[in-house]
């Protein structure tokens, strides 16, 4: 069995990511019911094949502008990128004002279920598993986690570490180190041939990674979609947003079935002077073919929100 501070730091989903925090993975892990024989004959095959999100019921509300979808009711899973596939260095580009390393005080202040209990009760709907994890969810709102991130200058733009932040995150969140490494995976949109090609640097972000915890679990979290909406003025607001698919699995003689997790993180930076940048950011979790069995029912939309307030200082 996976510990449960593993459990706990598991899904900071997104913990991609690109963004500054995760919604805590006693939600995510909960909600799809790692053990749960009922995910194992589709979950089975996530690792395998990295697939994309389903958009065939996609609605115009996929579209909404980026800062808008903070304080949307509803929600649908935008479409897949397709921006830079073909030259191998595509990756979510920040601000330029955001490079640099700052010290960053995250708050939980709202956790959501849009659709009701039962689609975040795992597998087979069940609302206690729900009531559960959300009860635990509710009592991190108005606390406060502290943690370092980082974002570095490439030819291509201002992009995450991702490295040095998916640590960061995961282990902020745990309340204690339980990253073993975290190093990056090639794909077909963004990998190191490309990006060395195109005249960038080994040191140069991509966009998949891979964790190995204190313990026996990985997680690899793919880039699937991304937008970027700099503000009116153009200067000193921007908002962004990035889907990313994750899949956690055990690494030892457990039989339990890899968990596949889809989020999408959604972000607006406002620069307050040269040192102070704030920001909010939602965490939309959207049910996945491969492990929900309620799927179908959630018609692409999102089934919980997870609503946090940044404070960014520049080191």
């Amino acid at each position: 069995m996976v510990t449960s501070a593993l459990v706990a730091a598991a899904a900071v989903i997104v913990c991609h990511h690109v963004t500054l925090g995760y919604e805590p993975a006693r939600h995510l892990i909960a909600r799809r019911s790692i053990l749960s024989k009922a995910a194992a004959a589709a979950a089975t095959t996530a690792a395998a094949t990295l697939g994309v999100p389903d958009v065939s019921m996609a609605s115009p509300s996929s579209a909404t502008p980026i800062a808008d979808r903070l304080d949307a009711t509803t929600l649908k899973l935008p479409p897949p990128s397709m921006g830079s596939e073909l030259n191998g260095v595509d990756n979510f580009y920040y601000a330029d004002w955001l490079e640099g390393e700052w010290d960053v005080t995250q708050t939980l202040n709202r956790a959501e279920t849009p659709l009701g209990l039962k689609y975040v009760g795992g597998p087979s709907g069940s609302e206690a598993i729900a009531a559960k994890s959300m009860e635990e969810q509710r009592r991190q709102i108005g606390v406060p986690v502290n943690l370092r991130l980082r974002w570095v200058k490439t030819k291509f733009g201002v992009a995450e570490d991702r490295l040095f932040n998916t640590k960061s995150r995961l282990d902020s969140f745990a309340g204690r180190s339980v990253v073993a490494s975290v190093e990056y995976a090639n794909v077909g949109g963004s990998n190191r041939a490309s990006v060395l090609a195109l005249g960038g640097s080994e040191d140069d972000p991509l966009q998949t990674t891979v964790v190995r915890f204190k313990g026996p679990a990985a997680q690899k979290v793919f880039v699937v979609a991304h937008a970027e909406e700099p503000g009116p003025d153009n200067k000193d607001t921007w908002a962004g947003r990035e889907v990313l698919r994750s899949i956690f699995a055990l690494t030892n003689q457990n039989t339990a079935p890899p968990v596949t997790t889809d989020t999408e993180s959604i972000w607006q930076f406002v620069r307050v002077d040269a040192k102070t940048v704030k920001a909010r950011l939602r965490i939309a979790s959207y049910l996945n073919a491969q492990t929900d069995t309620l799927y179908f029912d959630a018609k692409n939309r999102a089934v919980s929100f997870a609503d946090y307030d940044l404070l960014m200082k520049r080191v």
